[in-house]
């Protein structure tokens, strides 16, 4: 657990270079650490707490407990509805007929704390591929260029090393980008898939659980079926056999509580409303991401924003030489640089390309 914990504790730290972007970090950051804290919750309640509370007549109640818990427990679908102590003891839980009353057994809480550790799993998978292809590139290349007390001629020579290297791979940087907009639609295909992911886990009632526990406060008590209690109900049914004295099967209905239903329930309420909204973050992450690859004006916009201290036509000049892979890797290295050795780095890259562009059109001319 400390070894969890200690993985979590990581996550948390501001890391020096930034390689991806906000909604990227919301993946394998907010959500994995949400995920991770939600299954240790989970966790100390169910192995170690009293998970469930079984209440029978002739029946031991720690072999109650342990056989409800082991085969799981069941409720009654026609009586979620009702006034509870005078139609139904608990909502879900009433008088049924065998083979005639639908019954709907509930084993997936034995699972949550599983699940959830999955989940946080699969959210890290996409930041585990790009620091992998990434390589460390980003951190060689600042190189402490991100401190602005930095002394001349360190800044000069790992400013030089910069533009040496970025002039040296002109044009060659796609399959990098290219990797990191790859992985940027493997987060909005994880997000969309645990959506469906959490639906099949949970039956079926994921998908429409949030605004169905926003309609449920809007309804009128008694008609009304708590969308809460039919996916994590508190009080359920388990039915235990065994033989009696003469050898016949003898039946026992019991009543079971279920203290982690609680939780449960309001772990999955937050949850659907987080992936929500991280989908649509994700998907207009993925509009704009488009818009720059197939842009070349937005893409200069976006890095005379992020020039700011720059003149207008050096920014001009460096942007009209970069392809996506070029541009994509400034826009990175603006991120971790400081302004002021930035504004220095573009003009030297404008210097670098003027010249070459000035060497080429004598050279026409010339021949």
């Amino acid at each position: 657990m400390f070894d969890v914990f200690g993985s979590v504790k990581g996550l948390l730290k501001i890391d020096q270079v930034c390689i991806d972007n906000n909604v990227f970090r919301m993946h394998y950051k907010a959500t994995v650490i949400i995920l991770i804290a939600f299954s240790l919750l989970v966790t100390s309640r169910q192995y170690i707490g009293d998970p469930i509370d079984c209440i029978v007549d002739e029946i031991p109640l720690g072999v109650m407990d342990t056989y409800c818990w082991i085969y799981s427990t069941f409720t009654v679908p026609e009586r979620l509805t009702g006034v509870t102590g005078r139609d139904v003891v608990q909502p879900g839980v009433g008088s049924h007929v065998d083979g005639e009353d639908k019954v709907k057994y509930h084993k997936y809480y034995q699972w949550v704390c599983f699940v959830l550790f999955f989940q946080a799993i699969l959210f890290y998978v996409p930041r585990y591929l790009w620091k992998s292809w990434e390589g460390g590139r980003l951190k060689m290349l600042v190189m402490d260029l991100n401190s602005p007390i930095v002394n001349d001629e360190c800044k000069n020579d790992r400013k030089k090393i910069l533009v040496e290297y970025f002039m040296g791979n002109l044009n060659r940087h796609n399959f990098y980008a290219f990797r990191f907009f790859v992985c940027e639609a493997l987060n909005f295909v994880n997000v969309i898939g645990q959506i469906y992911f959490v639906d099949f886990f949970l039956d079926g009632e994921f998908s429409t659980y949030g605004s169905d526990v926003i309609k449920f406060t809007e309804m009128e008590p008694d008609d009304r079926i708590d969308p809460m209690a039919k996916v994590f109900p508190k009080v359920t049914k388990c039915t235990f056999h065994k033989y009696g004295p003469s050898g016949g099967v003898q039946k026992f209905d019991g009543l079971c509580v279920l203290p982690l239903n609680i939780v449960n329930e309001k772990i999955y309420v937050f949850l659907w409303f987080w992936l929500i909204f991280l989908s649509i973050l994700s998907g207009i992450s993925l509009v704009y991401r488009v818009a720059v690859v197939v842009g070349p004006k937005l893409r200069h916009l976006l890095l005379r924003a992020r020039s700011r201290l720059a003149e207008s036509d050096e920014v001009e000049t460096v942007a009209n030489r970069c392809n996506i892979g070029d541009w994509f890797l400034l826009y990175q290295l603006s991120k971790n640089i400081d302004p002021l050795i930035y504004k220095e780095v573009i003009s030297d890259l404008s210097r670098e390309m003027g010249g070459d562009s000035q060497s080429s059109q004598k050279q026409h001319f010339d021949a």
